[in-house]
């Protein structure tokens, strides 16, 4: 389907009718940013904002490739342009799912949870609007999808579908400024729609992957093409470098300043953010891509221009990768080191080099009945194609069948949802038939038989101290690790009262601990499992403390694969040390050396995790009861 718009006159997109200079290079730099927000995320921040300068690029790019066929045809081939873009696209998507989805067959059933889905939302181009239905998080790194970066992959392929429509009619418009002016409307209204949903609270996710509210970068991109492509281009005078050279440094320093400074899912980063990184990249490209320019002559070095040619590659494949590395480095205990993000990287390079030489070019040059061609047909081998060919088939050969195998045999919920899972029904059974006998019990958690505010074992209450504590003496408040050990707790404890939820911190916990207070339903003791969704602060602990008056508290420990964990057991344990009547449950101690005990995040215990969940929290109540810590808050052995 050819369209033709018009016969267009003036100068070619590009000067020299080919590449743009220092192009490649700032894809590695952009490619760079992302890899180390994945890799080594405290090292970068924002380096999400990546793919924002792809962005910028891609609409640059695309809309200066339909100039440049209006200029030497005519017209616009949209079935040739949507045919070159599956070329270029299509092929590394459907190798990076079949190896991707093979090797999580092999490292972990967890990582398969959805697969079905996400290889439907990457091959279809709406991966973006797939997480969104399914309420994914982009910035959360708990149970990640596998191909949760093709989002942008989406993103971007709708708008090459959407763009030459667009262009189909605003270049019947009279001047190349009218042509500008459509798109330029629609990033300016894509950017603010960002805002505005940030605004009214919005999830985070959808505004980010959103392709209403995230395409800015896109369409600004394509009208700066338009409007450098007005007149043409010389080569730069010494003003003009000076000035380029000006633009893209203060383009790069800014793009810099938020890389570091900007908060992931910030509502900051929806209102400017991510538009003033926008519009850094904009200047940027129009200094790199000016005839001559100096800036594109020192980023077209080597090095960068060869990660550049392979930055499609190596974002595709980092994200997977690395997925799947730390899921089997967590198995092995090791999880949280530097080791699974270097193997990772080592990986994705390897992998996209192999697959840009061997796979993608070739259909970009010839297309893909002409690339199998090459490679399977005999009277073309050569010894060295005759190996590729070989190799070639053996991946698919495999790959093809355990990617079936890997959709077929996909999981509902990931092991650690179900131990979670199992911990939730049994705590609002035992709701449910606390409220029938009580209707006007606890709104928190699930009772025993012990009266709600009852301080069995309390000092407060002049009561004569137990010689050990049980169930009707312990309100205990945790995150999902204590709900998914809830079976276990209640088997321990019969009539604990427990308020577990996944996902909670420990300012969380000080707020429920201060309503019960204010009720008067607060036991003689507390328990608090609250250290594994973030660090804890000194006056989280102080307040907990307050909350308790005399009541002496159990801490658990955390157990995870996270870079705060090893921060929140110390301040656990240093708060213990100062306080009388503080102690620690030792639960990372007593379940490191089991991780079969644990689902395959190495983080919710199953049933016999569970046990030692709660065998920790005997232990620590046990030495509460010592002479040493019962003199501390007034309670000595009967």
């Amino acid at each position: 389907m050819s369209v033709s718009p018009l016969r267009a006159t003036g100068a070619p997109v590009s000067p020299r009718g080919g590449r743009f200079g220092g192009l490649d290079g700032l894809r590695a730099i952009a490619v760079g940013m992302v890899l180390v927000y994945h890799l080594f995320p405290k090292a970068l921040p924002g380096g999400f904002l990546g793919v924002d300068v792809f962005f910028v690029m891609s609409g640059f790019l695309i809309t200066s490739l339909l100039l440049r066929e209006l200029e030497g045809t005519g017209r616009i081939d949209l079935l040739a342009f949507w045919r070159r873009r599956a070329r270029r696209l299509l092929p590394a998507v459907a190798l990076v799912v079949l190896v991707s989805t093979s090797l999580a067959l092999a490292a972990s059933r967890d990582l398969l949870v959805g697969v079905a889905q996400q290889i439907a939302g990457a091959l279809l181009f709406v991966s973006n609007w797939v997480f969104i239905a399914n309420g994914s998080d982009y910035f959360a790194r708990d149970a990640p999808e596998l191909f949760r970066n093709f989002w942008s992959l989406a993103l971007e392929e709708q708008f090459y579908i959407v763009l030459p429509l667009i262009a189909v009619l605003v270049f019947r418009l009279r001047s190349r400024l009218t042509w500008a002016i459509p798109l330029a409307a629609l990033g300016v209204g894509s950017a603010f729609l960002m805002a505005a949903l940030a605004n009214a609270g919005a999830e985070p996710t959808r505004i980010y992957f959103g392709s209403d509210s995230h395409s800015f970068g896109l369409f600004l991109g394509a009208a700066m093409a338009v409007l450098l492509s007005a007149r043409a281009q010389r080569t730069l005078s010494r003003a003009g470098q000076v000035a380029s050279v000006s633009v893209a440094v203060a383009g790069f320093a800014v793009l810099g300043y938020l890389a570091f400074a900007l908060q992931e899912a910030s509502e900051a980063s929806f209102a400017w953010g991510f538009q003033l990184a926008t519009v850094a990249a904009l200047g940027v490209v129009w200094a790199v891509t000016r005839e001559g320019a100096i800036v594109g002559r020192l980023l077209d070095v080597a090095p960068l221009r060869w990660v550049g040619e392979r930055s499609y590659g190596i974002y595709l494949w980092h994200w997977p990768l690395l997925v799947i590395t730390v899921s089997v480095a967590t198995s092995a205990g090791f999880g949280n080191s530097w080791i699974p993000p270097v193997i990772a990287l080592a990986l994705t390079i390897l992998f996209a080099a192999l697959s840009y030489r061997f796979v993608e070019q070739p259909v970009r040059r010839v297309g893909l009945r002409g690339a199998l061609i090459r490679w399977f047909s005999p009277r073309n081998y050569t010894p060295r194609r005759k190996r590729v060919s070989i190799g070639l088939a053996a991946v698919l050969a495999v790959t093809f069948p355990l990617t079936g195998v890997a959709v077929a045999i996909a999981p509902e919920r990931t092991s650690s949802a179900d131990s979670i899972l199992r911990g939730q029904k049994q705590l609002e059974a035992d709701k449910s038939a606390a409220g029938d006998q009580d209707p006007e019990g606890s709104d928190h958690g699930a009772t025993g038989d012990a009266e709600p505010g009852s301080d069995s074992a309390g000092a407060e209450q002049g009561a004569a101290p137990a010689a050990t504590f049980e169930g009707r003496d312990i309100t205990a408040v945790g995150d999902s690790v204590m709900l998914a050990s809830y079976p276990e707790l209640t088997e321990a404890f019969p009539g604990i009262e427990v308020d577990a939820a996944v996902s909670r911190g420990i300012w969380a916990g000080v707020e429920i601990l201060q309503d019960m207070a204010a009720r008067g339903a607060l036991r003689s003791v507390i328990v608090v499992g609250l250290g594994t969704n973030g660090p804890v602060e000194p006056e989280a602990l102080t307040a907990l403390r307050e909350v308790a008056g005399s009541r002496p508290i159990v801490f658990v420990d955390a157990h995870a694969e996270r870079d705060w964990i090893p921060g929140v057991n110390e301040e656990l344990n240093a708060f213990a040390a100062a306080n009388r009547g503080v102690v620690v449950a030792k639960w990372d101690a007593s379940v490191a050396g089991t991780p079969e005990f644990l689902a395959e995040d190495g983080i919710h215990p199953g049933p016999e995790g569970g046990e030692v969940y709660a065998g920790a929290i005997r232990a620590a109540l046990d030495e509460l009861l010592s002479p040493a810590e019962a003199t501390g808050w007034g309670v000595g052995r009967r």
